[in-house]
């Protein structure tokens, strides 16, 4: 069911003022098996999610950060203090959307009381909805620790970047019989262990089929192909602000190239002294 609400943005203040509207629920997410396409998008500042919360179901506050943001190699050097302040950040400047928050690598591995102890700093100081985590079969039993303590939780199988070590690269899964599988079996774990939603990644289109079909909670896919009950892509990617993506990035602008003109502009201007004129200058009393 789709909300209707307006949004004031006649200034550059991080909250928006909401006109009316209520926040989605982690159940009215789960309820969207097989119905309207769920929208999710990465966000990381307040400014751009509250951009973003207009148009979307669920915002997802990925450690992808860690390329996007600070210029990592990888997400294996996040942190959870990172992934804490951005994810503040994004729920501030939201009032519509379910707010989701990665945990990063090396925050949840260890145990479920591990796990627990980072997803509850998560939700206590950022006011987010629930957190994310990779993994499949060997993840199952920390996904019940979590839910059963209280703290929603989305699953994320098939390419799983804190894993690329591991799996020797970013390539599209499943590709051998044997291999989708494996993944249906993770997906079928996290699942049955009370994931809410499930993000499947680089995943070849059968098997994005397969699972969308064998799991019960939603499938949000990311390179997964439109047989998933949603889609999500990283922001950035989707705004076209690097010059390389991955296959299943669909460039939806071309921002690098709008703001490296404008700061050609603004560049030209100040070296000769067309800027500031007299509309930018304070006049004297």
């Amino acid at each position: 069911m789709s909300t209707t609400f307006t949004l004031d943005t006649s200034t550059s203040r991080a909250t928006p003022t909401p006109a009316p509207m209520k926040r989605l629920t982690v159940p009215a997410i789960a309820g969207r098996k097989g119905g309207e396409p769920i929208v999710m998008l990465t966000a990381y500042t307040a400014r751009m999610a509250q951009l973003l919360d207009p148009h979307c179901d669920m915002l997802l506050v990925g450690d992808s950060l860690g390329q996007v943001i600070y210029g990592l190699p990888s997400t294996l050097q996040v942190t959870l203090d990172m992934m804490i302040a951005h994810g503040a950040a994004v729920v501030r400047g939201s009032y519509h959307s379910v707010v989701i928050i990665d945990m990063p690598f090396g925050s949840y591995e260890k145990s479920p009381e591990q796990a627990f102890e980072s997803a509850a700093r998560i939700m206590a100081e950022t006011g987010a909805a629930g957190v994310k985590l990779e993994g499949g079969e060997a993840m199952a039993a920390t996904v019940a620790f979590l839910t059963h303590r209280g703290i929603p939780v989305v699953g994320h199988v098939g390419l799983t970047p804190q894993a690329v070590n591991v799996l020797g690269g970013y390539g599209a899964r499943g590709r051998s019989d044997e291999e989708q599988a494996q993944i249906i079996d993770d997906a079928r774990a996290i699942a049955d262990a009370g994931a809410f939603a499930l993000v499947v990644e680089g995943v070849v289109e059968t098997l994005a089929r397969a699972v969308t079909d064998d799991v019960r909670c939603p499938v949000i896919g990311i390179g997964a192909s439109n047989a998933c009950d949603g889609q999500v892509l990283v922001i950035d990617d989707m705004l076209g602000m690097f010059e390389r993506t991955a296959r299943f990035v669909k460039r939806y602008d071309d921002l690098a190239t709008r703001i490296s003109s404008a700061a050609e502009t603004y560049a030209g201007e100040v070296r000769s002294r067309a800027f500031p004129t007299a509309a930018e200058t304070y006049a004297p009393k």
